[in-house]
């Protein structure tokens, strides 16, 4: 039986410390891994930029999204690692959330932030949120 092991993952410092701290201990992930990244679209609306242009951007981000993906998808595998890739559109912290919970994975893999606990409990982060939301283990790296 293999394990669903979810790794979401975006182009910030917290993303690529994860990435590299996984590829380091790879022997420890014999089973596929999802790479999960999340196209924030409601950050993409602004109430002064007409709905074509929007749209226009929103193509754009998408595909700078699956390009981010690809390379994701080469750097696991070129260490050996068996990757799939899934691309989504929406709010980061509710998307890992119902994909996590809705499609059985067994362990979610996220990295931390340091952007500090006083910001985090005002503001909330998609790491804290993830982690009091979901149903399966969550990997703190």
């Amino acid at each position: 039986m293999s394990i669903k092991i979810l790794l979401p993952l975006d182009d910030s410092k917290t993303s690529r410390r994860t990435t590299e701290a996984l590829i380091s201990q790879k022997e420890r992930f014999p089973y596929p891994l999802t790479l999960l990244h999340v196209v924030e679209t409601d950050k993409l609306a602004y109430r002064m930029i007409p709905d074509f242009q929007v749209a226009m951007v929103r193509e754009r981000a998408r595909e700078a999204g699956e390009h981010f993906l690809q390379q994701a998808r080469d750097q696991f595998s070129a260490v050996g690692l068996e990757v799939e890739t899934r691309l989504e559109e929406g709010s980061a912290r509710k998307i890992i959330t119902r994909i996590a919970n809705e499609e059985g994975f067994q362990l979610l893999i996220i990295g931390r932030s340091n952007s500090g606990e006083i910001r985090d409990v005002l503001f909330g982060s998609v790491t804290n949120y993830v982690l009091h939301n979901v149903q399966c283990p969550v990997l703190l790296l």
